[in-house]
């Protein structure tokens, strides 16, 4: 009877979190869905950072959204079995953890997508520098600006390749070439690309020679990559020290849980260890936040 009674009221917790988890995935659904709006108009208006740097360029965004309420619910829904099987009954215990169980579910998703869409803009932004040589080459070759943009786009891969692809469609399609650089910019914005197309734009449109003036934009593009690479290179012992300092309480934790059990069993079996570790988890994550700001240097 009593293991009866236990299992009806872990079968509640597992009901309350059903409904806990529908009402965030609801609440979820109308922030993004409101996010998408604003970021949909701010296209429409030529001001947006675009599609391609934001996590809707690899997942959609009802797939996101489903992909985030069924790993939270896994997560939490298997925390709880185990608990149940391991006979915990502290419900104190088991709600806070199936809370951040739950939470963890729904943040990892978008973590995941957020951490590629930033990876792609890099790779996109380290590539400027190939455009601009490349289509100084082609120049230099006697091709006209459309044609070396489009064999430069043949030989380059990545990012870059499928922006330019889509630049060249639209200049078949009847767009001016510097107007459809500026949607490219306005799809996945880049200080260097913006100088590289007003370069071009104004050529093209007071005269001179284009290849004079892409020499000298890409004498500048690789001036400020190389400054981009050194200021990366000297804030790389400070961003390690965020990391190493955010990770060391977790380290010292499982260290000590490992040597001395018994004496790190209340940290996980009271409500008391549990607010203390929310409360280190939080003060953690302040600390790793504020840090990385500090070495996090805009030029």
């Amino acid at each position: 009877m009593a293991s009866l009674s236990l299992l009806q009221r872990y079968g509640v917790y597992l009901l309350v979190l059903f409904a806990v988890a529908l009402l965030v995935y609801i609440l979820i659904s109308l922030i993004q869905s409101f996010s998408m709006e604003q970021a949909d108009r701010k296209i429409r208006e030529n001001r947006s950072e675009g599609m391609a740097n934001n996590i809707y360029f690899f997942i959609g965004r009802a797939t996101l959204q489903q992909l985030q309420l069924s790993l939270g619910i896994l997560l939490a829904g298997g925390l709880i079995t185990t608990l149940i099987f391991c006979q915990v009954s502290e419900s104190l215990i088991i709600v806070p953890v199936a809370a951040l169980a739950f939470f963890l579910g729904m943040a990892a998703p978008w973590f995941y997508f957020s951490q590629k869409a930033r990876r792609r803009a890099e790779r996109f932004e380290n590539s400027i520098l190939d455009l601009s040589l490349g289509l100084t080459s082609g120049l230099r070759a006697g091709q006209a600006l459309p044609q070396a943009l489009e064999v430069f786009s043949r030989r380059c891969e990545g990012p870059l390749k499928e922006e330019l692809m889509i630049v060249i469609r639209e200049y078949r399609l009847g767009l001016e070439l510097a107007e459809a650089m500026q949607r490219m910019y306005n799809r996945i914005p880049c200080e260097d690309l913006q100088l590289l197309i007003i370069s071009i734009r104004l050529t093209t449109q007071s005269g001179g020679s284009m290849v004079e003036v892409l020499e000298k934009i890409t004498r500048m593009i690789r001036g400020r990559t190389e400054f981009h690479q050194k200021l990366k290179a000297l804030t790389a012992q400070g961003r390690f020290e965020a990391l190493a300092m955010a990770l060391a309480p977790l380290v010292a934790f499982l260290l000590l849980f490992f040597i001395n059990n018994d004496l790190m069993l209340p940290m996980v079996q009271t409500l008391i260890g549990w607010c203390a570790i929310g409360a280190m988890l939080a003060l953690e994550v302040i600390g790793y936040l504020v840090i990385r700001s500090i070495v996090d240097i805009k030029v």
